[in-house]
Parts: structure tokens; sequence; C-alpha cells
């Protein structure tokens, strides 16, 4: 199999008719054989229903349907685990994406790249609620993980299929796939492509998810410059709290014993204690429950979705 396209669908149901029809006529002219997987992520709408007919009609269809909603992420993983080309592509679901634009990004490993991102470079989305923190948001990505991409948050990427079967996706991380990658020592490439106007259905993505990435960027710049020296900045913060904790601890022992001052009705005191022991534990609990979480699902090989029903995918012969 030469090009695997995941499409992660929620709720896309006035959207797949078209977007079938578009993503085939994109790809039968390529040569290339190719295979459509769709992850419908527990939509209520009749997304699955419209899938499981298509993919009837189209044996280069594969639909994966989870049981419940579990989130884009989660989708994508599912995607991935079922798709069998050399070359994984995802694009979102809500016709936003221009499947036109797949050759460009394929092309663009061709010439030796591990990823090709999408660039939405003239992005027809609204400027206040989603243009500018969306700016915002891939500077200081950006910034923090030292790889630079103008986009992020574009879905439409390809992918060498030996870098995205090792990586592991948790929380709202599919859109730091690229900085998880660069782990690896991947080049990244990034390529203008077409955005369209969403016509039919409802967005997906607002302002709320904003605390989530926040909180998964910190995760990821965890993972990039301390997953293997972890001590080099937890250890600092926890010195550094007990250091003050132990240092104001010292200055009320002076008061008591050299200026004999009482230290009854001074909180100051319980302040020291509290900097000495959040030095001590809190960081460090932290630590271990976030190796612990991720010990447990890679060395069972764990999933973070369930599969309610799978349709034309044929797993590939042992030995492949």
């Amino acid at each position: 199999m030469d090009l695997s396209v995941v499409v992660p669908i929620y709720n896309e149901a006035q959207n797949l008719e078209a977007l079938h029809q578009e993503l085939h006529e994109a790809l039968a002219p390529t040569g290339l054989e190719y295979e459509a997987v769709f992850v419908d992520d527990g939509s209520r709408d009749d997304s699955f229903k419209i899938l499981k007919r298509l993919a009837a009609e189209e044996p280069r269809d594969v639909v994966v349907a989870l049981r419940k909603n579990f989130g884009q992420t989660a989708a994508m993983s599912a995607g991935f685990d079922h798709a069998q080309g050399k070359v994984v592509v995802t694009m979102d679901g809500d016709l936003q994406n221009d499947p036109r634009d797949i050759p460009k990004l394929v092309g663009k490993l061709a010439e030796g790249y591990d990823i090709a991102a999408g660039w939405r470079f003239d992005r027809k989305d609204h400027f206040i609620t989603r243009r500018l923190p969306s700016k915002l948001a891939n500077g200081l990505i950006s910034k923090i993980t030292k790889v630079k991409l103008h986009d992020y948050g574009c879905t439409l990427k390809a992918f060498r299929a030996d870098v995205i079967q090792n990586v592991r996706l948790y929380g709202e991380l599919h859109r730091f796939i690229p900085a998880i990658a660069s782990l690896m020592g991947v080049s990244i490439a990034e390529v203008k492509v077409n955005h369209r106007a969403r016509t039919a259905g409802k967005s997906k993505y607002g302002l709320g998810r904003t605390p989530r990435v926040l909180l998964d960027l910190i995760t990821v710049k965890f993972l990039l410059s301390y997953s293997t020296r972890p001590i080099q900045i937890f250890g600092l913060w926890g010195l550094l709290s007990f250091a003050a904790g132990f240092l104001l601890a010292l200055y009320y022992t002076f008061l008591k014993f050299i200026f004999f001052e009482p230290l009854w009705g001074k909180p100051g005191l319980l302040l020291a204690v509290l900097l000495m022991f959040i030095g001590v534990q809190l960081i460090s609990i932290g630590l271990l429950g976030e190796m612990q979480v991720r010990t447990y699902h890679e060395t069972q090989d764990k999933p973070i979705y369930a599969v309610r029903q799978v349709i034309n995918y044929t797993p590939p012969a042992e030995g492949d």
C-alpha cells in the first residue's frame, strides 16, 4: 500500500458525500495504491450509516467506528493503527481541507522529508475567534518546542509510516505530532495548502480548547527537553522551593532563639514548612504520576480508544 489517508469524523453527515467524492477524485489519477481510513469518533448523527454505505460501494474505504466520542487525538491514533500505507496523510472531515493538496504533500516526502505539514496560508476563518488565537498559539508552540511551523493546527499533514508508528498520542497531542516526532531527528517541510470556509455542519473547535492545549504544551516541552533528565527541571524547582522554605524557617529560628520573639501568630512559619513539603513531595508526585501513566499504556500496548466495528479492513499478513 502506497498511501493511507486518515480522516477523523464526528457529526459530519452533511459533508461526507462531497468529501468522499473529492477525496477519490483527487487520488485516483495519481496511480498510487491507496486507502481512505475514516474513523467515526462516536458520531451522534448519521455519519456512520453514510460511511458504511459508501464503504460498501468503494473497497478502498476502511471505516473504523469507535464506541463513543474519544476525541480527535484518539480517533487519529485509531486511524494510524489501521493504516497500511507507506505514507500516512491526515485531514479533517469538514471539507475545509482540500483533498487536491494531498499529492503535493506526498510529493514533498518524495524529496526526502519525513513530515510534510500543511500551512493554511489564506485561512478562511473568523479573525478574532480563530485566526488570531491560532497565530499566537503557533508562535508560542514554535518558541517552546523549537520546531518552527506557521500552522500547528492544520490537520492536513503527511508522514512516513515508520515515523507515525513510533509516535504515542495522549490528551490533545495530535496537533503536536511534528514536535514530538522531532525527538527522532526527523526532517520537516511546510507546504502551503488551500483552506476553504465551512459550508455545512458545526465547528468542533473554539477558545474552550485553549487550557487543554496549554497543558499539553507543557507535557510536550517536558518530553522534548527533560524526558531523559527530568531532575534538571523538577529538581531545580524543588530545590528552589525547599531552599526558600528552609531560609524562611531559619529566619524564624533566629527570631525564637536569638531575639527570643514568640512565634505565635506568625503565618510565615507555616509557609516555610509548606514550601519545603512542596519542594520535596508535590513535584515528585506529579512526575511519578506522569511517568506511571505513560508506562501503563506503553508497556501493555494499551490503546486509548475502543473499536466498535471495522469495515473493509484486512490486517497485514504475519511477517509483513
